[in-house]
């Protein structure tokens, strides 16, 4: 199934996108990484080969996004599976009053902005590339597959601006999948716990440990390749569709 499959993968350069490339490519597909122009991703694919090329890409950006389009029909001739994965994460509370200043708007806004209409606009243009392919004995022509968060159900304290925007990502998806069921494309969202990410793994240690103690089993943090091989099982089985998935080790947050 994997073989010739193309994908492209946006915040492919770390955490949870990179092992969604590097798992992908490890079946016999290959990828288009899709990164911020900061990220490392253009070292990235040299270590990673012919199989995967490098886009720099803001996702919110209508011509970033087709520029990484035209790149993957430029190198690879075709689009079998998009994955959303670039994301921001803010902490502030709706009002500091012993500061006397209320949540900045425009953090909320950005959070918003890359989060749900990021992750909107890749699924707005992929679903156009997607939808020309031949269909399979299924009628199936692509997947698409999105990053919300545990978040979007029990969001914390200072996560007004990242829950809302994740539980845009969730309310989304199953309209979405109703939308292009006729074109034969799949469209499913992941909702990750506690990953260990670069993002996570700024955190002291000590931290990390606190964090762990929360989560009931297993009582670590998920390895961002159990996150790439949900991705694949999704990717796989074609009676996942309109669903989001929690992969949390059953943790609620407080």
């Amino acid at each position: 199934m994997f073989k010739g499959l193309v994908g492209l993968v946006t915040g492919g350069a770390s955490g949870l996108g990179r092992a969604t490339v590097e798992q992908l490519l490890k079946q016999g597909g290959r990828v288009v990484v899709c990164d911020l122009p900061s990220s490392g991703g253009q070292e990235l694919v040299k270590q990673l080969g012919q199989d995967a090329a490098f886009v720099p890409v803001d996702v919110s950006s209508e011509q970033d996004v087709k520029n990484a389009l035209q790149v993957t029909r430029d190198k690879f001739g075709r689009l079998d599976v998009a994955v959303n994965c670039a994301g921001v994460a803010t902490a502030c509370r709706v009002y500091n009053f012993k500061k006397d200043i209320p949540f900045d708007l425009k953090m909320f806004q950005n959070t918003v902005n890359v989060n749900l209409i990021g992750t909107f606009n890749v699924i707005r243009l992929a679903a156009g590339m997607i939808g020309k392919n031949a269909p399979n004995g299924d009628g199936q022509r692509g997947v698409i597959v999105n990053t919300a968060s545990v978040a979007a159900y029990d969001g914390q304290i200072g996560q007004a601006a990242y829950s809302a925007s994740k539980a845009g990502v969730v309310g989304m998806t199953l309209p979405i999948a109703r939308d292009l069921a006729k074109q034969g494309i799949r469209v499913v969202t992941i909702a990750p716990g506690l990953f260990r990410t670069p993002l996570l793994e700024q955190l002291p240690e000590p931290a990390i440990k606190e964090l762990e103690s929360n989560i009931p089993f297993p009582s670590r943090l998920g390895h961002p390749n159990e996150f790439a091989l949900l991705v694949q099982s999704i990717i796989e089985n074609p009676m996942l569709n309109g669903e989001t998935i929690r992969l949390d080790a059953s943790i609620r947050l407080k």
